[in-house]
């Protein structure tokens, strides 16, 4: 069994990413915690093969994990699992050793391509016999393919929506997302709600004159 500890802040997201590593046949969630504190002090006195690594947490980035993770000696795989989409953060993710990138929000589908494939790349063994074995163990961890969306949604609605909340500092509801990005407000809300289930966005109830609080979105501090 491959033992995997989730290191992710949020906890709603959190128990999430513990549910999907136990649907996956060969994965063991070993543990769950919320800093990176707790992250090397877990790895010191557990046995783990692999981290699921969220980069923002909120006493030290993932890198800086990373980089403690290989001072201390210890023979730990991660797989980074974050919102970061800047280009020179994943270039140095690798130089610390990140075999994978999965970038948030995502589906249980996509976390399951990449858990295969390191999985396949893990249990490889023995000595092989040319360039072309090592280029194919290596190339077991990469993928071309697109995240895959719940069904009935977009990539390009998610980045608008994204975008929308993003600037929103103060939040904003699903109606004024709807006019934002030029959508019905089902749309918008759904999407919104989907931010909100993996971690990107934060729900905050908001009360006018009269009837039911208004739902609030806002984005997630890190």
């Amino acid at each position: 069994m491959i033992k995997v500890l989730v290191v992710e802040d949020e906890p709603v997201a959190a128990d999430a990413h513990r549910v999907y590593v136990e649907r996956m046949p060969g994965f063991t969630v070993s543990g769950v915690v919320h800093s990176g504190g707790d992250a090397l002090r877990f790895c010191e006195r557990e046995p783990v093969d692999l981290v699921l690594l969220d980069f923002y947490l909120p006493d030290t980035h993932g890198l800086a994990v990373c980089r403690s993770l290989r001072a201390a000696g210890l023979p730990i795989d991660v797989i980074a699992v974050t919102s970061a989409r800047d280009l020179a953060l994943v270039k140095a993710a690798v130089s610390v050793g990140v075999v994978q990138y999965l970038l948030k929000p995502f589906t249980f589908a996509s976390l399951r391509e990449k858990l295969e494939r390191y999985a396949e790349f893990h249990g490889a063994s023995g000595e092989v016999t040319g360039q072309a074995e090592i280029d194919r163990a290596l190339g077991t961890l990469r993928t071309t393919e697109r995240q895959v969306l719940p069904k009935g949604m977009s990539a390009q609605t998610l980045e608008a929506i994204t975008e929308v909340l993003a600037s929103a500092a103060d939040g904003l509801s699903a109606g004024a997302a709807a006019t934002a990005i030029g959508a019905s407000r089902v749309t918008a809300r759904r999407y919104l709600e989907y931010l909100a289930d993996n971690g990107l966005a934060q729900r905050e109830p908001r009360y006018g004159q009269v009837g039911r609080p208004e739902v609030w979105y806002k984005p997630k501090t890190v």
